[in-house]
């Protein structure tokens, strides 16, 4: 199918046009390095001659991408498991809302639980243009079906980007039959404090057709939760913030970028769990038909992040980061003494490893603390 011209600036590659872009990025030197530097041991030429034998995205995705995901999984954590025993209907397509906590992992370890558990497809994928950094990333990502979220443009070309960026995820879920990933906020939520920007919902319905339920009604939400044991960036991510207390003005460079991309995707994760809720479309059924538009748009947010907080899955080291930051026992009996010390341990060594000249160990830890700790508290919170 080919996709409609206004969504040429931000779509996927149709399959048609991957010859000529898998050529470019077999040519390009720079993709060519990183790849050497993920597959040492595997000659270039093995990896392009797999690439060119592919004649869509899909079958690249299957074919090349995936045995890599596969390897790092089995080096890099103690394992992944996709729970989707709420959704009922694996055959339709999805808009799967979640929250964000790896800038490159969360949508590539849910494709690979896709086909791991029978949906058959892999998702087309939201990501910012701020991560497009060289010319062969965005070339790849596109192969890799994402589609691009256009930021850092003025109000009245915000307006228009969303527009079309809304129209295309309503053109990929009901036309094209494609499942789609989006974070429930722009950016990650660097304290795990998970909660759904209204303005994502917003940007949905300014496509479709009918009023706001009706709209998101035919993306199909599925709210789900991304929960991983460690988090590689959480050292990253408290220096940040001391970063940005100190100078109110500090933005990551695009060197920052990269290093999150790449510390995220070679550092150890523990144990991986992501678990859907149902689709939001029955429950959406049930609210008031002249609800105003504010209090709707409140209210699905509530239930997304309800949803999500609900779904966590906990480790030790959240429960052990809770009572540390409170300076409690309260949550002791959900860990061994060893599992303490453990946590303990990582944490310090954690903070050792920010590598800014007035580092302020108790703001980083704290912060850290705060990353594992926030998912307990909302967790809680959402079951009552």
């Amino acid at each position: 199918m080919r996709t409609p011209k206004e969504f040429d600036d931000i779509r996927p590659y149709d399959d048609e046009e991957l010859p000529v872009v898998l050529e470019e990025l077999i040519a390009d030197e720079e993709f060519r390095a990183v790849v050497a530097a993920v597959l040492p041991d595997v000659p270039f030429e093995v990896v392009a001659n797999r690439m060119r034998s592919c004649r869509s995205k899909l079958e690249l995705q299957l074919n090349v991408f995936r045995p890599v995901l596969l390897d790092l999984i089995a080096k890099q954590s103690d394992g992944f498991v996709l729970d989707d025993r709420m959704l009922s209907d694996k055959g339709l397509s999805y808009t799967y809302i979640t929250n964000h906590r790896d800038i490159v992992l969360d949508s590539a370890f849910l494709s690979i639980g896709l086909i791991a558990n029978g949906f058959g497809n892999t998702v087309e994928i939201a990501i910012g243009d701020n991560l497009l950094i060289r010319p062969w990333i965005k070339k790849l990502v596109r192969v890799n079906k994402s589609f691009i979220v256009e930021r850092g443009v003025g109000m009245r070309e915000m307006l228009f980007s969303s527009g079309r960026m809304s129209r295309y995820m309503h053109y990929a879920v009901g036309s094209k039959g494609e499942s789609v990933w989006i974070a429930q906020r722009e950016g990650r939520a660097k304290d795990s404090d998970d909660r759904t920007q209204q303005s994502v919902l917003k940007m949905m319905t300014l496509g479709g057709e009918g009023n706001p339920a009706d709209r998101l009604k035919a993306l199909r939400l599925v709210p789900m939760a991304l929960s991983y044991e460690y988090d590689p960036c959480d050292y990253l991510k408290a220096k940040e913030f001391q970063q940005k207390r100190d100078n109110p003005d500090f933005k990551k460079s695009r060197e920052d970028d990269l290093l999150n991309m790449r510390t995220g995707i070679l550092g150890w994760k523990g144990r991986i769990v992501f678990r859907m809720s149902s689709c939001l479309n029955s429950w959406i059924d049930m609210l008031p038909k002249d609800m105003p538009k504010v209090e709707f748009y409140a209210a699905v947010a509530e239930e997304i992040d309800g949803r999500i907080h609900g779904a966590y899955e906990l480790f030790p080291i959240n429960y052990v980061s809770a009572d540390l930051l409170r300076g409690t026992s309260a949550f002791d009996k959900y860990y061994t003494k060893e599992e303490f010390e453990r946590a303990v341990s990582y944490i310090e060594e954690r903070v050792g490893m920010v590598d800014l000249i007035d580092v302020d160990c108790d703001f980083i830890r704290e912060r850290i603390l705060e990353m594992y700790a926030n998912p307990v508290f909302n967790y809680i919170e959402s079951i009552g």
